[in-house]
C-alpha cells in the first residue's frame, strides 16, 4: 500500500488524454490560449491565485470527485505535466503528460485514497509576463495528518497574456533519502 501511495503522490502534484478543444467562437476571437473550460477569475488573476487553485483542485478526501474542468482551465492548451521519477538504481526518468492524461492516471487513485497537497515554501523569478515558481509541497492523506507522507518541488512556468495567468508547464519531483530538499527550498517553520 505504501508503494501505491508514493505513486499516487508522484502523479497528483500540483501538482491528461486529449488536447482541450478550442470552441469556434473563442478561436475566432483570436485569443491564442482560449480553451473550452472557462476559468474563474479568482483562479487566474494572479500567480498566488493560480497556485492556490492548483493545490485546491487536486486535494480532497477519498471518493471525492475532483473538478477536472477547473484543473484544465488553469493550463494553457499545449501545456504538459512532467513527473521526474525515482528509480532504485539512481535514474530519474521523466514522464510527460497532457493534463487529460494526468486526469486519466489519477482519477481512480483519488477515488480510493485521500490526497491533500499544500504549498509550504515558494521561490519565484519573474521577467514581465514570464514567471518561474519553485513551489515546495507536502502531501498528506488527511488535512490533520501530523506528518506528510511525501514532500517535493513543483516547478511551474507561468505566463500572462494580458488577460489572465496560465500554467505553461508543470514539472515535479518528490524528495528521496538520496536527494532531500535543498535547505533554500525547505519549509520555513
Amino acid at each position: 500500500m505504501r508503494l501505491k501511495n508514493r505513486s499516487l503522490a508522484a502523479l497528483l502534484v500540483a501538482a491528461c488524454a486529449l488536447p482541450v478543444a478550442v470552441p469556434a467562437a473563442q478561436a475566432q476571437d483570436n485569443h491564442p490560449l482560449a480553451i473550452e473550460a472557462a476559468a474563474s477569475p479568482a483562479d487566474v488573476n494572479s500567480v498566488d491565485g493560480i497556485l492556490a487553485a492548483l493545490y485546491n483542485v487536486i486535494s480532497g478526501p477519498a471518493g471525492k470527485q475532483r473538478d477536472w474542468n477547473r484543473l484544465r482551465s488553469l493550463f494553457a492548451p499545449t501545456a504538459h505535466m512532467v513527473v521526474i521519477g525515482n528509480r532504485p538504481e539512481g535514474a530519474s526518468p521523466a514522464t510527460a503528460m497532457t493534463v487529460d492524461e494526468f486526469v486519466g492516471r489519477v482519477t481512480k487513485a483519488v477515488a480510493e485514497e485521500g490526497f491533500y497537497e499544500s504549498e509550504v515554501a515558494r521561490s519565484t523569478e519573474a521577467f514581465g509576463p514570464l514567471v518561474h515558481v519553485f513551489s515546495t509541497y507536502e502531501s498528506r492523506h488527511a488535512p490533520g495528518d501530523a506528518k506528510p507522507f511525501q514532500r517535493g518541488i513543483n516547478s511551474l512556468q507561468l505566463t500572462f497574456d494580458g488577460r489572465r495567468w496560465w500554467i505553461a508547464n508543470l514539472v515535479w519531483r518528490a524528495e528521496t533519502a538520496q536527494q532531500p530538499l535543498p535547505a533554500r527550498y525547505a519549509p520555513r517553520r
